[in-house]
C-alpha cells in the first residue's frame, strides 16, 4: 500500500483560514516526503447539509488536490465494528453507563486531566450491568492497562500524554473519534498525520489503541494554530475568515493562499511552485495571528 498523508475535515460548515492553512501544510508535508495526499470526510457526528461540497470547493480554490477518491467515515461502519469486536474478544472493552455530568463530578486520579474517566463502570458485576441497562444505554470503553503513553512528534518532540479508559462507541451507537481515526488511517495507508496542535493531547490515546489493534503508528506533526487578536483559536465569529466571506470583501482565494504561504515563510505561488522551498524544520513554531487584510 502506498504511504500517504491526509486532511480530514468534519463537514460542520465552511473551512476557515486556520483549517485551510493546516490543509496546505498537510499537503506540503506529504508531497515533500514523496507521499500521496488523501482527503477523508469525518462525518460521523457533525455533518451539515452542503458543507462537504463547500469544503471540497474551497480546498480546490486554494490549490489543494488529492490523489484518490474522497473517503467518508459514514461508509466505514463495518471496519469500526470489526475493531471493537477484536478488542472485545481480547477482553479490552466494557460497558459504561455514566453520564457526562457523573464523570465530571467523580473523584479522579491525581494528575489526571479534567474529564478523564475515573473507571466507575470498569468493575461492575454482571448483575449491576443488567440493572443499569434497564435505565440507560451503554457506551463501550477501552479497558486500558496503561495510564500514559509517549509519542514522537516531528515538531513537538517527545510528548507523553494521559491514557484513560476512553470511549470507543458512544451510547447512541456512533463510533468515537479516537477509534475511527486510528482504523481509518491504517486502512488508507496513512503513515503521516499533520494536524493542529490542539489535537496533540489525544494522540497518545490513539497511538496506544493502534498498538492494541496491531496497527502501525503514523508519523505525527502537530502544527501551530491560527488565532485571533486575543490569542484564541480562530473561529467563524472572528469576522471574514472563510473564503466566501473574504471574497465578499474583495479578497480572492489566490491572495488567501499567498497570505498563508507568507505566514509559513514561503514565497507566493501555486503549491507545486513553492514545494521545492518547503522545509519542515524552518516552519514557525508560534501560532499565526490572523488579521483580515485590506482588499
Amino acid at each position: 500500500m502506498t504511504s500517504a498523508g491526509r486532511f480530514a475535515p468534519s463537514p460542520s460548515g465552511e473551512l476557515h483560514v486556520g483549517n485551510l492553512r493546516t490543509a496546505i501544510l498537510a499537503w506540503l508535508f506529504a508531497k515533500s516526503s514523496g507521499r500521496d495526499f488523501l482527503l477523508r470526510v469525518e462525518d460521523l457526528d457533525r455533518a451539515r447539509s452542503g458543507a462537504e461540497a463547500e469544503q471540497l470547493r474551497d480546498l480546490e480554490a486554494i490549490g489543494v488536490s488529492w490523489d484518490a477518491a474522497v473517503v467518508r467515515q459514514t461508509e466505514r461502519a463495518a471496519l469500526y465494528d470489526a475493531a471493537i469486536a477484536r478488542l472485545t474478544a481480547d477482553g479490552r472493552t466494557y460497558e459504561c453507563f455514566c453520564t457526562r455530568r457523573e464523570i465530571q463530578e467523580a473523584p479522579s486520579a491525581p494528575h489526571a486531566p479534567q474529564g478523564a474517566y475515573p473507571g466507575t463502570c470498569r468493575r461492575l458485576s454482571t448483575a449491576e450491568r443488567e440493572i443499569r441497562r434497564a435505565s440507560r444505554p451503554a457506551s463501550i470503553r477501552l479497558r486500558a492497562d496503561v495510564s500514559e503513553w509517549a509519542v514522537e512528534d516531528q515538531l513537538q518532540g517527545n510528548y507523553v500524554g494521559v491514557v484513560d479508559d476512553f470511549v470507543l462507541r458512544r451510547n447512541d451507537g456512533v463510533t468515537a473519534y479516537n477509534l475511527a481515526v486510528v482504523v481509518d488511517d491504517a486502512a488508507q495507508g496513512i503513515d503521516q498525520v499533520v494536524r493542529g496542535d490542539d489535537l496533540l493531547p489525544s494522540t497518545p490515546r490513539q497511538a496506544y489503541l493502534a498498538t492494541l489493534l496491531g496497527l502501525p503508528i503514523p508519523e505525527y506533526a502537530h502544527v501551530p494554530l491560527v488565532v485571533n487578536h486575543d490569542g484564541v483559536r480562530l473561529a467563524k465569529r472572528d469576522g471574514a475568515v472563510t473564503l466566501g466571506d473574504l471574497a465578499a470583501v474583495g479578497i480572492p482565494a489566490e491572495r488567501v493562499r499567498h497570505l498563508i504561504l507568507e505566514s509559513l515563510g514561503l514565497p507566493a505561488g501555486t503549491l507545486a511552485q513553492v514545494l521545492p522551498h518547503f522545509d519542515a524544520r524552518k516552519l514557525p513554531r508560534d501560532p499565526w495571528v490572523w488579521k483580515t487584510p485590506r482588499p
